[in-house]
């Protein structure tokens, strides 16, 4: 039997990683996964990645490397993780999600991780590009701690799901 196959993308902005808090379904809510969805038929994994980032965080990425291995889901389906270089747009929680923040070097430990999601977030941790952090306040939709609310006005602090 074949398994399906879930991407989520290991998104790159200036430096940063972004993670993405789940809101459903409930046994997920509020924990921490890279952002991404299901192949549709035909699709190979970077066009999934490009259409569900787009779909979930209205942003158009670049992908640019699988990341070897699959991390098994819940039963039939993997998640392959990808790369991806931020090329437009501000990422908003748009759909299963309230809650995105990026997370600089040292910074992965600071949210609650999905389970599936751990060993691909080291691992995209240590492909982490250099880069100056990111004023995303003058890019219009974070906070200066780096968390994006509702992708307009930022308010509060930080807080702290499987895939699709």
């Amino acid at each position: 039997m074949n398994d399906r196959v879930v991407v989520a993308g290991a998104v790159y902005d200036q430096g940063r990683l972004l993670a993405a808090r789940r809101s459903a379904p409930p046994e997920l809510a509020g924990r921490w996964e890279l952002p991404g969805g299901k192949l549709e038929p035909g699709e190979t994994g970077e066009q999934a990645l490009v259409r569900e980032l787009r779909e979930e965080l209205g942003v158009e990425v670049e992908p640019l490397e699988r990341i070897p291995g699959e991390w098994p889901l819940t039963p039939g389906y993997v998640l392959q993780v990808w790369t991806a270089r931020l090329v437009s747009g501000v990422p908003a929680p748009l759909e299963d999600h309230d809650e995105l923040r990026w997370l600089g070097p040292g910074e992965s430990g600071t949210v609650d991780w999905l389970d599936q999601d751990r060993a691909a977030v080291a691992e995209a941790m240590r492909r982490l590009p250099s880069g100056a952090a990111p004023d995303e306040t003058a890019r219009g939709g974070a906070a200066p701690d780096g968390v994006f609310r509702d992708g307009t006005a930022p308010t509060g602090g930080p807080s702290g799901g499987a895939h699709r």
